[in-house]
């Protein structure tokens, strides 16, 4: 499994790399519990877990502060 799609964090946008870092939350998530099943299982509980909701979201911009770093924030150099 590829966790860095495409094999780069280089975007044209602060947009895609946005949606870059979503995915790669999501590849993560997969690689740690690769059980369609039991990811499956689990989803509802921290769907309606605040907690767990801002877990999600702290890493997603953590993998979209290496993107953004990594496109150096969208500006030439």
């Amino acid at each position: 499994m590829a966790l860095v799609p495409g094999n780069t964090l280089i975007t044209a946008t602060p947009e895609e790399g946005r949606e870059l870092a979503l995915k790669m939350a999501r590849l993560v998530v997969k690689a740690t519990q690769p059980d369609d099943a039991t990811r499956g299982r689990l989803r509802p509980e921290y769907a309606e877990s605040a907690d767990s909701l801002i877990a999600v979201a702290q890493v997603v911009a953590i993998e979209f502060a290496t993107i953004a770093a990594a496109n150096d924030y969208w500006r030439k150099a």
